[in-house]
């Protein structure tokens, strides 16, 4: 009888399937799941899944055997495990919405993208190449040196740790500011729309424990900006002169001129201006909308 029961329940359960809305359904949580597994598996969450799927087991454990003190204390446990775990997770957490709007087509296209202002391109052109420059030189004699290239998200946080400037970005400039024993020497220069903003500037450490031995606070902090933001950072190893460039978590080491040139040239200048270029933005339209106000009322 209770066989019949179970077949009645799923004859009942796939004639109220819908093929789209219920797939789709399907499709969407089963997207979401692999997502959380490959963020736990990404940062370090990993010891802390499996500590909560444990918990997990063991309540179903005391529920089904009546454990009636053990299952009050396990789901008191659980209904806070939620608030905790965005507590725990805030910086994860915070890095991964900030990569999923920097990766979303439409919200470039809503509220714009610096990244894509062909405006910019001339004077991130003249930008990289000082830059190259620069790092092969302090490369050839052992100056460390630090360079943070903002894209889209805003670095004022960083720029407040350090000193302001409103200066060209040219090889000379670069050279004095990491020359040994000037005041903004052991800092990084945060470079803006082609301009250098700011200098002995502060950098957020990463916390990655796969970085060699032969890679020092530079490196760390380099790569800990990279995981904190989009912003591009060049890095020159005043011990070895290793010319390295972080990106996303990432760090590529043993560049020669050229091919950090020819990586700087895809991620920070913006491409020429063409018909998609020209999509209006919310940005835009408010601007546009603002003026014409403006007119009307003269």
């Amino acid at each position: 009888m209770l066989q019949n029961q179970w077949i009645s329940t799923i004859a009942s359960t796939l004639r109220a399937f819908d093929p789209i809305s219920d797939t789709l359904d399907i499709l969407i949580i089963s997207f979401a799941f692999y997502q959380l597994i490959q963020f736990a598996r990404k940062s370090r969450a990993g010891q802390l899944v499996k500590g909560i799927l444990l918990i997990v087991v063991f309540y179903g454990l005391a529920y089904m055997l009546n454990l009636r003190t053990v299952t009050w204390v396990l789901n008191n446990v659980l209904t806070i495990g939620f608030t905790a775990a965005v507590v725990i997770f805030q910086p994860e957490l915070r890095r991964t919405l900030e990569r999923m709007g920097q990766t979303t087509v439409w919200a470039g296209r809503l509220f714009g993208n610096r990244r894509a202002d062909p405006s910019l391109r001339g004077v991130w052109q003249s930008a990289v190449v000082a830059i190259c420059d620069a790092a092969e030189q302090l490369s050839d004699t052992r100056t460390g040196a630090l360079m943070v290239l903002e894209r889209n998200n805003n670095l004022e946080e960083i720029i407040r740790t350090g000193t302001p400037m409103h200066a060209d970005v040219i090889p000379e400039m670069l050279g004095t500011i990491f020359y040994e024993g000037t005041p903004l020497h052991d800092g990084a220069v945060v470079i803006r729309d082609g301009v250098i903003v700011a200098a002995g500037c502060v950098l957020p450490l990463s916390n990655n424990l796969e970085m060699g031995k032969d890679m020092g606070t530079r490196h760390r902090a380099g790569l800990g900006m990279s995981e904190n933001s989009d912003a591009i950072v060049v890095i020159v190893s005043e011990e070895t002169g290793i010319i390295s460039m972080a990106k996303n978590g990432v760090l590529i080491r043993r560049l020669d001129r050229q091919n950090l040139f020819n990586l700087l040239q895809e991620e920070i200048v913006p491409p020429e201006e063409t018909t998609e270029t020209r999509v209006p933005t919310l940005k835009n339209l408010l601007r546009k909308g603002g003026a014409k106000s403006h007119a009307k009322a003269e």
